[in-house]
């Protein structure tokens, strides 16, 4: 059973970064929550077969108050059934960070979660460039491109989220077949983030590029040289085939800084700290920042922070602190160049965060179990660590003592 919850553990991660381009539709939702309530229930059983449970650390024990927390909620919020919904998408994403924990158990399963991530993430980058060349693409003339169903500020952050871990993975996999994967998706993926015209998308890139760069010049020069051969090409390829109109909108990023409006959120940020006010301490219930605001029903809060305290009050926000600095705590535990993937998926994350809603992003949560997962080994394995992660472009890989099956 544990065998068959770490397949779908992995498939799980796989799906995560394009889950919106598959969606049947109610009861079933999305391909992410499908494969991820049949972990759950492989899970279950999975745990009580082996009769243990990995002992768990305060993350995972305050993730926990966290949901508890907006759980309550329900019995003051403005709203119970955005509040209903918000819960049953919490309790989905959420999990992730226990599953990662209990499941994963060597550095090369995390490793595996990096790697699954990664071909998540060429996968929601092809569809994303496909659209470029749609036909609704052409006779619509539309600017931002992007896989169906998706959001282009999530694609964009979702793709910035990958560019750290397929650095990493240039070189550190065992075999050509796999750092030719990771070595493609890094212009793939920047292709991709250009299409969809999101400036926060567009700084985020520029921040986790660089994290690549000094993770490729860690390395062999020959996955750098590469990547510098191919820009050019690519470059021409974005002149010639993409509207420039795309272009000019990410070159309004000054402006839109200079100005203040943010593209109308500092309105939403500002009828959002009124509403937090009025329920300082507790918040006015998961997921009712629309109507304690009183925005229009597409909108959203645009701000991880603001989210929060409107929802959960100081109480969840004081959570979500604590959660932010056991991550760091854990990221600070690992050495080389896993500390510089990590810390730079966390610093695009906290980017993000700052004009986006992503506490109820899957993204998220896999995010912050990864990084709780590579602390955890830095304690209880850390040579094994090193080995795994250490740069094969340079030399082969040592012989590893065998390790237990799952």
């Amino acid at each position: 059973m544990r065998n068959l919850a770490w397949g779908l553990l992995l498939l799980f991660a796989f799906a995560i970064p394009w889950e919106y381009s598959l969606d049947v539709g109610e009861p079933f939702g999305n391909i992410a929550r499908m494969i991820g309530l049949l972990l759950l229930l492989v899970a279950i059983p999975a745990v009580l077969q082996a009769g243990r449970l990995r002992t768990s650390r305060l993350l995972q024990w305050v993730v926990f108050a966290f949901y508890l927390w907006f759980c309550c909620s329900y019995f003051w919020t403005i709203d119970q059934q955005a509040t209903l919904e918000k819960l049953r998408g919490y309790s989905q994403e959420m999990m992730i960070v226990w599953l990662i924990w209990e499941f994963a158990e060597s550095p090369r399963d995390l490793r595996s979660l990096l790697r699954a991530y990664v071909a998540g993430s060429w996968v929601l980058a092809v569809l994303t460039v496909a659209n470029l060349a749609s036909a609704d693409a052409i006779g619509t003339g539309q600017i931002r491109f992007v896989a169906a169903g998706q959001d282009p500020n999530d694609v964009s952050r979702f793709l910035d989220l990958g560019f750290p871990l397929a650095a990493l993975l240039v070189n550190c996999e065992p075999r050509w077949s796999g750092r030719l994967l990771a070595l493609g998706y890094l212009p793939l993926g920047l292709v991709a983030v250009l299409v969809t015209a999101s400036r926060e998308g567009f700084l985020a890139a520029v921040v986790a590029l660089a994290g690549c760069a000094l993770l490729l010049m860690r390395g062999r020069a020959r996955p750098a040289m590469a990547v510098a051969f191919t820009s050019p090409v690519i470059a021409v390829a974005l002149w010639f085939g993409v509207p420039h109109e795309t272009f000019e909108r990410l070159e309004s990023i000054p402006t839109q800084i200079a100005g203040g409006d943010l593209n109308e959120r500092m309105n939403i940020w500002s009828a959002g700290w009124h509403a937090f006010v009025q329920a300082p301490w507790i918040g006015t219930g998961a997921g009712s920042f629309v109507s304690a605001a009183g925005l229009d029903p597409v909108d959203t809060a645009h701000n991880t922070a603001l989210s929060i305290l409107v929802g959960g009050g100081l109480c969840a926000f004081f959570l979500a602190v604590c959660i932010l600095a056991l991550t760091l705590q854990s990221l600070i535990q690992t050495r080389g160049p896993l500390l510089l993937t990590l810390g730079t998926a966390l610093l695009v994350w906290m980017m993000t965060s700052l004009v986006a809603t992503v506490e109820e992003n899957r993204t998220t949560w896999l995010l912050l179990g990864l990084i709780a997962l590579a602390g955890r080994l830095a304690i209880e394995d850390p040579e094994r660590l090193a080995a795994c992660f250490r740069d094969r472009t340079r030399s082969p890989e040592p012989a590893l003592t065998a390790q237990p099956a799952l």
